[in-house]
């Protein structure tokens, strides 16, 4: 161990812990003030990191930029890896033609709109947020409710909404995977604990989804299609949340949704139709006519990844695949070269910084075979195309690629160099009110970034030492930040931004943030509400 971190630089907690808030402040002044591009404002906030964990903590500078090629390695692999693959996969059903037959075969399901809203937003832009997330699902429902109707506000307003229930576990279970990789918290475990939370905020979105479109009275009369979406994707996000870990609970609860409104709709329609007063009039591509063959090709490739990733995520297959090739390695220069120390463990211990490299069992890789199983089944796309569209892909990625690696940089830097734990300590002082707190975090994170992802990597390390240091359950305030980042998501600069954009609304960004940021305030004070009550009240809730 060749340096001992300092947690109050200062000799004052609450000055240090100012300090150690200026890369946040940053992220916070650039995002949302000066509307800056995300790697843009990411890129600065670690330049003020890197000078206070230098100047004012006094790491090491070759420890302080290892320690952010650490973090930007974790980055790349495997959140990019997942999060290019999954892209690949939809940008070729969209290439190919596929992707309008799904959106064809969604809306001729009802003309209702509330029902529509149901299926698209909630449960269909579910499955995206499950499958790819980072702005995927946002993006795709609000087009496709624009394409049937909807007004451009409600559009987007209604797809920010619904894009809460399913974050936490967005992007095949990123956000989770990254906060127990930022915290040191076993992975199913944590997956559990937020499988105690989410759920429960889950069963009332489909009912506050459309009450923001049209009201208690007139949602009352789509109820039984309410009680369904809530109850199929509340249940089996929950079971597949306890069983099966972080990343299939979005992608099974939003098909297991599909299916039971398909089923309910088979016995029981509303008793009228229900459209917007001032409403466009649907487009072509919503309206044409497909095969029921036609559409279960189109739907193939999902059903394709999710029974791949289904199986990635056995412990079984994943032992197996690790057995044939896995890599664990001791970041050179960075492993153990950093000492924690009170009070943050009882004295001082080596901070470890192992890379996993898990080539075969990660899970990008079953997306990628999923993607390559699916080209022969896609009408004239043949391999030459997929591989075309790969690379296109990974064009269309490279901004928030960059974006994702120095947030990680950022977050693994200001991890080592102790200021994620100054902040931690000073947040001891809530004491007992923590737990309240601990959503709020994960929502101003997610604010901050416009990541669910981002805000764990930023936060979970704190969110940990925090909770041991108050002498609470730490998986249950780290998936508090989690399930509070939920709330973050549909008021974040880069979701609104890409809400108007799929709209084509832009200039319009302050309505659309005015429509959510009152529902994104009340939600967040349900969940800081629930996360309380787990902590003193209803423990027998938690795993």
């Amino acid at each position: 161990m060749n340096w001992v971190q300092q947690y109050d630089p200062f000799s004052n907690i609450a000055a240090s812990a100012c300090v150690a808030m200026l890369p946040l402040a940053i992220l916070f002044y650039m995002l949302a003030v000066r509307r800056a591009k995300g790697h843009m404002a990411a890129a600065l906030g670690l330049a003020g990191a890197l000078c206070a964990a230098v100047g004012v903590w006094g790491m090491p500078v070759g420890l302080a930029v290892n320690a952010t090629l650490y973090g930007m390695a974790m980055g790349l692999f495997p959140i990019i890896w997942i999060v290019l693959t999954a892209v690949w996969l939809y940008n070729m059903t969209v290439e190919s033609g596929e992707f309008e037959i799904i959106k064809g075969s969604l809306a001729r399901l009802t003309d209702d709109r509330r029902l529509q809203a149901l299926f698209i937003a909630f449960a269909f832009g579910a499955f995206l947020e499950g499958t790819a997330g980072f702005g995927t699902p946002v993006a795709i429902t609000a087009a496709m409710l624009m394409g049937l109707g909807f007004s451009p506000v409600y559009a987007g307003g209604i797809c920010l909404v619904a894009n809460t229930a399913p974050v936490a576990f967005g992007a095949l279970g990123i956000p989770v995977i990254v906060a127990s990789q930022v915290s040191g918290l076993d992975v199913t475990t944590l997956s559990q604990y937020v499988g105690r939370q989410l759920p429960v905020f889950a069963l009332v979105v489909p009912l506050w989804m459309t009450v923001v479109m049209c009201g208690f009275r007139r949602s009352m009369e789509v109820l039984p299609a309410i009680v369904v979406a809530s109850v199929c994707f509340s249940g089996t996000q929950f079971l597949f949340a306890e069983l099966h870990g972080p990343t299939l609970p979005d992608v099974m609860a939003a098909i297991v949704t599909i299916i039971g409104l398909l089923v309910l709709l088979r016995f029981w329609r509303p008793a009228s139709t229900w459209h917007f007063a001032d409403e466009q009039p649907a487009s072509a591509a919503a309206s044409a006519h497909h095969s029921t063959g036609e559409i279960l090709r189109a739907w193939a490739p999902y059903a394709i990844l999710a029974v791949f990733v289904f199986f990635w995520g056995l412990d079984g297959v994943k032992a197996g695949l690790n057995k044939v090739y896995i890599q664990a390695i001791e970041w050179p220069g960075l492993h153990g070269a950093i000492a924690k120390t009170v009070p943050i463990v009882a004295k001082d211990a080596p901070y470890a910084a192992k890379y996993t490299l898990n080539l075969l069992s990660a899970g990008g890789t079953a997306i990628l075979l999923a993607g390559l199983l699916s080209v022969p089944i896609m009408p004239g796309y043949g391999m030459k195309r997929a591989i075309g569209c790969f690379w296109r892909t990974c064009h269309q990625l490279r901004f928030p690629v960059l974006t994702i690696m120095l947030i990680l940089g950022l977050a693994q830097l200001m991890n080592y160099s102790g200021m994620s734990s100054t902040l931690g300590i000073a947040f001891t002082h809530t004491g007992a009110l923590f737990p309240f707190f601990a959503p709020i975090m994960g929502w101003l994170g997610v604010f901050l970034t416009g990541s669910n992802t981002s805000s764990n990597a930023l936060f979970g390390s704190m969110q940990q030492a925090t909770a041991r240091a108050v002498g609470v359950d730490p998986y249950l305030t780290v998936a508090a930040n989690a399930t509070g980042g939920v709330t973050g998501k549909m008021i974040s600069p880069q979701s609104i931004s890409v809400a108007t954009a799929s709209t084509h609304t832009v200039g319009q960004e302050g309505a659309l943030f005015r429509f959510a940021l009152g529902h994104s305030i009340a939600m967040t004070l349900v969940i800081s509400v629930l996360v309380t009550l787990q902590a003193y009240v209803i423990g027998w809730m938690l795993p």
